[in-house]
Order: C-alpha cells, then sequence, then structure tokens
C-alpha cells in the first residue's frame, strides 16, 4: 500500500494541509548544532534572511509549485468536491481507515529499521485488530484498544540514522519534499512490499485512484488553515510536520519562529 500512499501525495499538491494541521499540535525538538545531521531545518519566517540556507531553490521551487497548484485547481479539488459531496460521512470515514490500515505494513517495516520495538508493536497490533475486528480496515477499532496510529516512513528512518535533510524541494506533482525525503518515498514505494505487489490490473489502478480522491478530499477542510504567502505556509508547515515526525513529537521550542510577531506562527492556530 506504500506506493499508493506515496502516488497519492504525489498527485495531491495540498497534502500541506494535513501537515500543517498535525504539526500544529506540538513543536519538535531543535536538533543539536553540528549533530549527524549537519543541516537541519533553521528557524524560517517570511523575512528571515536564513530563508536562503532553508530554501536555496526558491526560484525552481515557486515555479513547480505553480504548476502543482494549477492541476490541483483544474483537477483534483472538483474531482474531490464532487466526492466528498456524494459519499456519506460513515463511507468516507470507512474508505480513509481501509487505506490507513493497509499503510501499517509501511509503518512497521520502518518502526523495526529505526529501532522502535513499540512502535513496531503498535503498527503490527493496530493492522491484526483493524483487519480481523474492523471488517478488513473498514472500523478503526484499534484506537479505542489505546493503540493509535505512529506513522513512520524510510525519510523518517534516513533521519533517525542521521542523514541530513538537505533544502526544502518542491517537485512536479511531488510537492514537498528534501532530498532526503525523496529518497525516502523512493524506497518505500519501490523497495519495501506493498499490497500493490500482489494485485492486477485494472484493479489496483482503480484501488489508487480511489485513494487520491478520498486523500484529496479529506484535506479539503484544512484550506482554512492557509495564510499569508501559501507557498512559505506549506514550506513552513512541511519542514516542520517532517522534524516533528523525526523527533517522534518530543516537546521543544519551535525551529521555525524566533517571537517575531511578523513571523509564521504555526502555534496559534
Amino acid at each position: 500500500m506504500t506506493m499508493f500512499r506515496e502516488f497519492s501525495r504525489t498527485l495531491t499538491m495540498l497534502t500541506f494541509g494535513a501537515l500543517a494541521l498535525a504539526g500544529c499540535a506540538s513543536s519538535p525538538d531543535d536538533r543539536e548544532a553540528g549533530s549527524a545531521s549537519g543541516d537541519n531545518v533553521r528557524a524560517v519566517s517570511s523575512d528571515a534572511p536564513e530563508e536562503d540556507v532553508v530554501d536555496p531553490w526558491e526560484p525552481w521551487n515557486r515555479e513547480v509549485y505553480a504548476f502543482n497548484e494549477a492541476i490541483d485547481d483544474w483537477v483534483l479539488r472538483p474531482v474531490a468536491e464532487g466526492y466528498q459531496w456524494v459519499m456519506p460521512d460513515f463511507a468516507d470515514r470507512g474508505v480513509t481507515n481501509f487505506f490507513d490500515n493497509l499503510g501499517e505494513v509501511n509503518n512497521f517495516i520502518n518502526s523495526v529499521l529505526q529501532l522502535k520495538g513499540e512502535h513496531a508493536v503498535v503498527a503490527a497490533g493496530r493492522f491484526t485488530y483493524n483487519t480481523v475486528f474492523g471488517i478488513g480496515g473498514l472500523f478503526d477499532v484499534a484506537t479505542a484498544f489505546d493503540l493509535p496510529e505512529r506513522q513512520e516512513d524510510f525519510g523518517q528512518t534516513l533521519g533517525y540514522w542521521g542523514v541530513g535533510s538537505g533544502p526544502y524541494l518542491v517537485l512536479p506533482l511531488l510537492g514537498p519534499s528534501t532530498p532526503r525525503d525523496f529518497t525516502g518515498t523512493l524506497t518505500d514505494s519501490l523497495v519495501f512490499p506493498s499490497v500493490q505487489d500482489y494485485m492486477e490490473s485494472p484493479e489496483k489502478w482503480y484501488l489508487l485512484g480511489l485513494f487520491i480522491v478520498d486523500t484529496r478530499a479529506d484535506l479539503l477542510s484544512a484550506e482554512a488553515f492557509i495564510s499569508g504567502d501559501s507557498y512559505t505556509f506549506v514550506r513552513n508547515a512541511y519542514l516542520q510536520r517532517r522534524e516533528y515526525l523525526i523527533n517522534d513529537g518530543a516537546p521543544g521550542s519551535d525551529p521555525f519562529t524566533g517571537g517575531d510577531d511578523e513571523e509564521l506562527m504555526l502555534d496559534d492556530f
């Protein structure tokens, strides 16, 4: 299911909406200066001079961002709005739960690679409970058993072992990323096993299309959280979210703000 998850993000340029919502819940730790990662994300604001360090490819990134946004405006958003209009809430939730459950395979693999035994047990438990008692994953019964999802991907695995993120990068269709995260996406999609490996065409493409539309529909409500320059907001939200995941949500000072009232304060949302 990893390929579905990653390809959906590729075609869903507003993935940042979900990232912003989750990233606002807590701030990640500052990484120690001179650590093995070497190029950890630094403070970023709309006027901060450090932006060139985080986003040296901004001219290219903005052009690609505009391209992705046009595709979303003309194709993905209209289809997602129609899907949300015709789908009952319980059915929409069930589809989302189904794909989230398949994603637990990837969570398990990367938890093992990061030597996170508890996370691996949780991922295995969630997949088992939701598959058996949740009717193939349509219902998230694992959360009721105090087994909340702990998202892990190979980009986080690389960060765990000290690989630096590199500069912010926006790719055609793929959207927000970094060299480390792009490498992680390719590994998750092409190396690790997923359900699409066992499916035949055209069924796997139908399932992929459903996943893309369902994911985009779930992000429609998040668009209201965008403020100021949308490119800057997306960049900051994405980088903050990635650091949050790599640090496993450990609380700490916000690496994207420095106390200036004019800076983008994601924790205010």
